[in-house]
């Protein structure tokens, strides 16, 4: 199929659905523009590369020196970033209880700018899905008053062929409402799920540098012990 009959029959659905079809056919570029926008904002910022940020976190807990935190730089992970913060803070606590508060609040405050970057532009995929549903059945019911108020206006001369085309064009700004709304739906569900995966390694690195994972060294000590007896 050539470019030329692809336009021509765009021109057709949009002539035949209407003012209706014509706003999902621009909120359907528009959600693509973003979508690819927020796949690129994605991979710039390294989201699921978290192998830096895990070896800088094993060698902290190994050594606790506050260098290996240099190897994290121009690292744009979100998880790097909080590790980087989390080093500094814990270094400046210096193991006093209120200067490790403050650090973890201000960890907090950076995470939550962070996942707030991260979470730029979803909102419009999430009201997307939920309208363009309902923009396609408003075109669907003054469609429906319209092949109606022809089939009055018609009287007793009605042919059935005009009120089935009437119906049938009304029909086509749900079917178009609903192509919107199902791939922003999956979109934003496949953008917030990589955000949640992101937010929980973002806590564990946090977490892992104030409580240097205690549980997790006592649980392994008491496993040695129990095998060199």
């Amino acid at each position: 199929m050539s470019f030329e009959t692809l336009l021509e029959n765009a021109s057709s659905v949009l002539s035949l659905g209407g003012p209706v079809v014509a706003i999902l056919f621009a909120l359907s570029v528009l959600l693509a523009a973003l979508a690819l926008f927020k796949l690129w904002q994605f991979h710039v910022m390294g989201i699921g590369r978290h192998d830096r940020a895990e070896r800088a976190l094993n060698s902290w807990l190994s050594r606790g020196e506050e260098s290996v935190a240099a190897s994290l730089e121009g690292d744009p992970n979100p998880a790097s970033q909080i590790l980087v913060h989390a080093i500094a803070g814990a270094v400046h606590a210096g193991g006093d209880a209120q200067r490790l508060a403050a650090a973890n609040e201000d960890i907090e405050r950076i995470g939550s700018n962070l996942v707030a970057s991260m979470r730029r532009y979803l909102r419009v995929f999430e009201i997307s899905a939920q309208i363009a549903p309902l923009l396609g059945l408003f075109g669907t019911v003054i469609g429906m008053i319209a092949a109606f108020r022809s089939l009055q206006e018609a009287g007793a001369q009605v042919d059935p062929s005009d009120l089935a085309g009437g119906i049938w064009v009304a029909l086509l700004t749900t079917a178009a409402g609903l192509m919107v709304a199902m791939p922003a739906s999956l979109l934003l569900t496949w953008f917030e799920s990589r955000i949640a995966r992101e937010q929980r390694v973002m806590e564990d690195m946090a977490v892992s540098v104030m409580t240097g994972r205690i549980a997790e060294r006592k649980i392994a000590g008491v496993t040695a012990a129990r095998l060199a007896a």
